[in-house]
């Protein structure tokens, strides 16, 4: 299959070489560009891609908008950041509004194309390093009585899960894709990607990052790997 890919950044040199990359792999293509959010929107809702590659600064309708309005499509559209690592606080608004991840500008290009193939099937595109990078960041800017009802609301929806999906979500939240997860608690991927799905209506988010800041913000933690 396929993955349709809609490229969406202000400088034309960044769009050429993410495009370059993105050729060299057989199952990806990108569909449409756009250089600002507005115009990324209305390219997706007249080509309906799988993943939208987002930059986050943008003149205009900025990326962080962008993705909030691609995320609220009927069906969604899996929108990744495309950023520089200092930028972590526009970061952090992009996963809150419904980004599903975000690569960094300078990755490699395998990368690049594994993060897209990595969006397309609903898997995680923050490495572990990354995802608790901007957990932390998350935590260590809310006051303290932000963090404490943060706290109670977190650990309050997530009553609602069982045993077993309390147990996926720790892992989630380490930023582990399901394969990762499903070699940890020793069953089969797509059983991972079931508990997921349930995850997230229970939980009432729309993808598996706002779930992993979910989980962050309750203290769930995991066992340690040899636990």
């Amino acid at each position: 299959m396929t993955i349709r890919v809609l490229l969406a950044d202000d400088e034309a040199l960044v769009r050429a070489g993410v495009r370059l990359i993105l050729r060299h792999a057989e199952d990806i293509e990108v569909v449409a560009e756009a250089e600002d959010g507005a115009e990324a929107v209305g390219q997706a809702r007249a080509h309906r891609p799988d993943v939208a590659l987002i930059d986050v600064r943008m003149p205009g309708t900025d990326g962080i908008t962008a993705a909030a309005e691609l995320a609220a499509l009927d069906p969604p559209v899996t929108v990744v950041m495309l950023t520089t690592f200092n930028d972590q606080d526009n970061v952090n608004r992009a996963l809150i509004a419904g980004a599903s991840g975000f690569l960094l500008k300078d990755c490699e290009p395998g990368e690049l194309i594994q993060g897209v193939r990595a969006a397309a099937t609903g898997d995680s595109v923050l490495s572990p390093k990354v995802t608790r990078h901007v957990l932390d960041r998350l935590r260590d800017t809310a006051p303290t009585s932000t963090r404490d009802a943060r706290t109670d609301r977190a650990r309050q929806r997530l009553t609602r899960l069982t045993d077993r999906e309390r147990e996926v979500l720790a892992r989630l939240g380490q930023g582990l894709a399901n394969a990762q997860i499903a070699r940890r608690l020793g069953v089969e991927p797509g059983t991972v990607k079931a508990h997921i799905g349930r995850i997230l209506a229970k939980l009432e988010v729309t993808n598996r990052v706002q779930a992993a800041i979910l989980a962050h913000e309750a203290g769930l933690t995991p066992p340690s790997p040899d636990g």
